[in-house]
């Protein structure tokens, strides 16, 4: 796997971090380990409290397992307040394929175009941010 100094994560990747066995976690503690800050809007904490009941049921998790992995995506997660990529969002709206998904383009932008890692194909519909699936993480890997 090439070296990433920084790549910004999406909450759908995370929400896979809560099962246990995963490819997705085994991935994000690879990264980690190689010493990728891995990074992501602070709201994406938010995005996982609202669905934490989905998350607990398809992990087979317990509310203290859900608990104790938040405080471990906290713990390794570099998570920006909006703040600080608020100023390019205006820009991510045109690259972004749906409204919700802005702040991840616009915290690419305020970070020189950082990758960002997503399963969701419509992030690829533009050219100027690179976009790695699950999949190219682990072709890379090989």
């Amino acid at each position: 796997m090439p070296h990433f100094s920084k790549l910004i994560v999406d909450a759908n990747i995370l929400f896979s971090f809560f099962k246990k066995d995963s490819t997705r976690r085994r991935l994000i503690e690879e990264l980690l380990n190689r010493e990728t800050e891995l990074v992501s809007p602070h709201f994406m904490l938010h995005e996982l409290r609202v669905n934490k009941d989905k998350i607990m049921q398809l992990s087979n998790i317990s509310f203290g397992e859900f608990e104790l992995t938040v405080r471990l995506i906290e713990d390794e997660i570099n998570l920006i307040p909006e703040d600080k990529f608020k100023g390019f969002l205006s820009n991510a709206s045109k690259l972004s394929p749906h409204p919700k998904d802005k702040p991840y383009f616009a915290l690419s932008l305020a970070l020189d175009k950082c990758p960002i890692w997503s399963d969701e194909s419509a992030f690829k519909r533009q050219s100027e941010i690179k976009i790695f699936s699950t999949f190219e993480l682990l072709k890379l890997n090989e």
